[in-house]
């Protein structure tokens, strides 16, 4: 009989894949409260490692970390007409605490432009005070009526960037360039997935927003996942709460604005991105951990050896793991490293001390070889670019392949019920088409220019409606 797959393959049922995936490199559990995740350490490290390499480059942006409330009072939500009726039904309310009724009903955090503009309104009083740029790495709540780890939760975690600027331009530069400079540098250089960006358009934009730019990646199933947004907040929020500044001209006028947000989301966009049926694939460039050194048997010399091995390659910048625990048999180790998708396995036991070498296990290419003790050091970082770069070409390969052109609704709802996106003309298409692809849960996941650019506006000549089903 042949023996079970570890996990259910994902031609067969992506979805299920994806839940065993979940659970069997122990990433995040299902909370007590229906829609909430447990993130376990593993996974967990994943989330550091991404907030580590964002937070590099959001301060490169140059914006600052602080921390708002959780609560917020309504009252606030609803001086923003199109705001409060875009979060309406996400939210969650605290009517009642310390035993007795509010005076006042508080919202959960679902975002902060709201609560973050009433400190705006009061830190910004002259133009020598912008631009202010703020980000803050926090949790929030928006109620989720069908949830799905790490990609829907009731609860996430995410930062949200938040500033005000002097003029329109400024706002829309610093929001072009979060969207660049910061996610696509981030996504395609480090998660090694080759996002798609482009310009929302009026039906799918955040709440408030007169513009949100996009980065949208292509799952193993073909479907898109919304990875990050950068959202130029023109001067809605600063006429809602009166944040205005004194021009050098002495005038007092109202500031422009930006926020952008990314989440825990970027975990799951990881796994199906990269996943395959033995597990997980963690770009090396991510990874927490990006080798580790097994010893296949309890043996004092080559227990000896597998923490050498691990010592000279944290010298050589390697982030290393040694898995010397030999009462876990060999094989069930082998297998959990496989689905957590560490880059790398460099197995060790005694006849291949007596060979000078150990073997090597690629887990983002496949296959075994066995390498020179004293070559390992040398060649691993060699090894781990390769690896990163495999992942962003397939990536690429991937989106390119399963996107077509088409001219008719009915042919972009045919692209992606067949697991791929679509390309139509806006011009074609329009408002009453996007409507029509919504009824077969198809949604326009952006507008791109004819060369594959961001466009400068929504109706600009040439754009070109990217389409898909999505998470």
């Amino acid at each position: 009989m042949a023996k079970a797959p570890v996990l259910t393959p994902q031609a067969e049922d992506f979805p299920r894949w994806y839940q065993d995936l979940i659970n069997k490199a122990e990433l995040a559990d299902n909370g007590p409260v229906r829609g909430t995740m447990i993130i376990r350490p593993y996974g967990y490290g994943l989330w550091e490692r991404m907030q580590q390499e964002m937070d590099a480059r959001i301060k490169t942006a140059g914006a600052q970390n602080a921390y708002f409330p959780l609560f917020i009072p309504q009252s606030y939500l609803t001086k923003e007409a199109e705001h409060v009726e875009g979060f309406a039904p996400e939210l969650a309310v605290v009517t009642h605490g310390g035993g007795k009724e509010l005076e006042e009903p508080v919202v959960v955090r679902p975002t902060s432009e709201t609560i973050i503009n009433a400190s705006f309104s009061k830190w910004v009083q002259s133009y020598r005070d912008l631009p202010l740029l703020i980000n803050q790495w926090a949790n929030v709540v928006r109620w989720e009526m069908r949830p799905r780890v790490f990609l829907r939760t009731t609860e996430f975690l995410w930062q949200e960037g938040h500033t005000a600027h002097a003029t329109y331009e400024d706002a829309r530069d610093y929001a072009a360039y979060i969207h660049k400079e910061v996610y696509e540098d981030f996504m395609v250089d480090v998660l090694g997935i080759d996002v798609l960006l482009g310009r929302k358009t009026p039906r799918e934009r955040f709440a408030g927003a007169i513009n949100t730019l996009t980065l949208e990646g292509m799952m193993g199933d073909g479907k898109a996942l919304q990875m990050g947004t950068s959202h130029e907040l023109g001067q809605n929020f600063a006429k809602a709460f009166n944040t205005q500044y004194l021009s050098k001209d002495g005038r007092q006028e109202l500031v422009w604005q930006t926020s952008w947000g990314s989440s825990t989301r970027m975990v799951g966009g990881l796994i199906m991105s990269h996943g395959d049926d033995s597990g997980l694939r963690v770009p090396p460039r991510l990874a927490p951990v990006q080798a580790v050194v097994l010893a296949i048997k309890d043996d004092e010399a080559v227990l000896a050896k597998v923490r050498e091995i691990g010592d000279r390659l944290s010298a050589a910048g390697v982030r290393v793991q040694v898995d010397d625990r030999t009462d876990t048999p060999f094989g069930r180790r082998a297998v959990d490293w496989e689905l957590k998708g560490v880059p790398v396995r460099i197995e060790v036991g005694p006849r291949d001390l007596e060979n000078g070498t150990a073997m090597l296990a690629r887990r983002i290419p496949g296959g075994k070889e066995p390498v020179a003790l004293d070559a390992l050091a040398g060649l691993l970082p060699a090894v781990l670019e390769e690896d990163q770069a495999l992942l962003l070409r397939q990536s690429r390969e991937r989106r390119e392949s399963r996107t077509s052109d088409v001219a008719t609704v009915e042919q972009a709802v045919e692209a992606a019920a067949a697991g791929g996106w679509a390309r139509i003309p806006w011009a074609d298409l329009g408002e009453e088409g996007e409507a029509r692809l919504a009824e077969h849960s198809v949604t326009v996941r952006c507008l791109v220019a004819e060369d594959g650019s961001v466009p400068d506006s929504d109706d600009a000549p040439g754009n070109v409606a990217v389409v898909a089903r999505a998470y």
